[in-house]
């Protein structure tokens, strides 16, 4: 199973929240039920709380290291986290609001799965997803080209990007299921600070399952060598480091 580290996503928590807070701006609905799917550490139970004060919220995310952190950092009478895996997990109730935030990007067959979820919203309800789409960023490119590379190349073969849906991919997909679809794109441009921001952003998230398929003695060299190449696609300046990051957005309510 792969690995989560809490703290180093809550790294960049404000920068990570902007696009959740947009998402929950387009919802239609007032959800009594919501179930937040790949919760992470908890940090944006508090919005769903400030938008909905009276809703129910169940947190689910199949890592427990993220979960520990979401109950021991969360004191919401009326929110619950449980560890789950999304993708066999059944809901024994139906929810008004299905929200995700940048977690269906790692699920094999996600429009499968949302489907299957779909069994389980409220007449009226709403589902609303975010994920990053950015297939030509930069630091893709240098991952996976670095990834092909000696002495890497044998224990990454098995290391494949996922592959990322359009925000039109979305609307077609609820809109064939005779939802009404709001989709959009944005492209945020985060201005980060540090050496190696690029490297620290992606460490807890896109370079995850590179730098775990990795033994200790090449992610030692796999890791200045990618340090190297990003801040060669992204150059510091005296005010920062600008990392373009573009995300896929779509809130599909049902009639």
């Amino acid at each position: 199973m792969a690995v989560w580290d809490p703290a180093r996503y809550l790294q960049f928590a404000d920068d990570r929240s902007r696009p959740f807070l947009d998402l929950i701006a387009q919802i239609p609905t007032n959800p009594t039920t919501i179930v937040d799917l790949g919760c992470g550490p908890g940090h944006l139970t508090k919005h769903l709380r400030a938008q909905w004060p009276s809703a129910e919220i169940l947190g689910i995310d199949e890592s427990a290291a993220m979960i520990d952190r979401a109950i021991s950092d969360n004191f919401d009478p009326r929110a619950n986290f449980d560890v789950a895996d999304v993708v066999d997990w059944t809901p024994h109730r139906t929810f008004d609001l299905m929200i995700s935030n940048a977690m269906f990007q790692w699920v094999p067959d996600q429009l499968e799965v949302i489907d299957r979820l779909l069994g389980h919203l409220s007449d009226g309800g709403a589902f609303a997803i975010q994920v990053p789409n950015g297939h030509d960023a930069p630091f893709r490119t240098a991952l996976a080209d670095l990834a092909t590379t000696e002495p890497f190349a044998e224990s990454l073969s098995e290391v494949k990007p996922l592959p990322r849906l359009d925000a039109e991919d979305y609307l077609r997909f609820f809109v064939d299921r005779g939802f009404r679809v709001n989709a959009w794109e944005t492209t945020y441009l985060h201005v980060l600070g540090g050496n190696d921001p690029v490297f620290d952003w992606i460490f807890s998230t896109g370079a995850r399952s590179y730098l775990q398929a990795l033994p200790t003695h090449l992610r030692e060299e796999f890791v200045p060598e990618l340090k190297r190449r990003l801040a060669e696609a992204y150059p510091r300046h005296d005010w920062g480091t600008l990392m373009p990051f573009r995300r896929a957005f779509a809130v599909a309510t049902r009639h």
